[in-house]
């Protein structure tokens, strides 16, 4: 049974209410974060965008070591758990997309390369 209730917080950046799912909250505890959400989804993306490298954080790359274009996001809905998600490609229809949770619990072997 899960312990977590939905949640409706504030965004500090817009004021708007947003959802925190029990989902989420069991995602976040999982991975040992402690701080709940500050920002909404869109607003989240916003800043992700404000920092000039397209929210990539690996590599110990900075945001001034290289000029790459953001990346063209697209919509799509998870083949798993159905929710709305974005992935960086043009879903075709013809292979199951899914949003990052959902990915992350793939095979353990990792993404398959072609």
């Amino acid at each position: 049974m899960n312990q977590y209730q939905d949640r409706t917080l504030t965004c500090v950046d817009c004021g708007q209410p947003f959802t925190f799912s029990a989902d989420d909250q069991a995602y976040h505890a999982s991975k040992g974060y402690t701080n709940e959400p500050k920002r909404c989804a869109s607003c989240r993306q916003a800043r992700r965008g404000d920092r000039g490298y397209g929210g990539y954080s690996g590599g110990g790359y900075s945001s001034g070591d290289y000029d790459r274009p953001r990346r063209e996001m697209h919509p799509a809905v998870c083949a798993q758990c159905g929710k709305q998600t974005e992935v960086p490609f043009r879903p075709r229809g013809d292979r199951p997309v899914y949003c990052s949770d959902c990915y992350s619990r793939q095979s353990p072997a990792g993404p398959r390369r072609y």
